[in-house]
């Protein structure tokens, strides 16, 4: 076992040992490297703007049994695809393909999948700058484009 330095000049070597462990912490080491930023489709950014390629549904995980109502929605920022929760009763029947729509982080741990959707980490916001809540309730009509 190693003890720590103690004494008058050991404020040097403390700070190198901290600085040394630190990498073993994983949020330390996911911050500093930027990793979060690096992998995510977003960029760092809360939102971003996409265009819907397709509507697709997927299973719900066990022991639920639905078919939860996506889109898969290319980003204009940067080309990657992503699948995107539509909430809502019947809110999927509001989108169209080639609509553009805003999507945010859907929330989960950890910025992981939320729920019993499988691998899915964002949900839809916005239709046509429009939003999809709105749509919803019946305040708004939606555009024509």
């Amino acid at each position: 076992m190693v003890k720590k330095s103690r004494g008058l000049g050991a404020g040097k070597k403390l700070k190198q040992r901290r600085k040394k462990f630190r990498w073993l912490d994983q949020y330390y080491v996911r911050r500093i490297l930027q990793l979060k930023k690096k992998s995510d489709p977003l960029e760092g950014a809360p939102q971003g703007r996409g265009i819907v390629i397709e509507k697709v549904q997927l299973e719900a995980k066990q022991p639920n049994s639905a078919m939860r109502k996506c889109v898969k929605v290319q980003l204009i920022k940067n080309g990657r695809q992503v699948t995107a929760f539509v909430p809502g009763n019947n809110a999927i029947k509001l989108i169209e393909e080639h609509d553009e729509v805003i999507i945010e982080n859907i929330g989960g741990a950890k910025g992981r999948s939320k729920g019993d959707i499988p691998g899915v980490r964002y949900q839809v916001i916005k239709v046509n700058d429009q939003s999809l809540d709105a749509l919803l309730k019946g305040k708004i009509e939606k555009a024509r484009k």
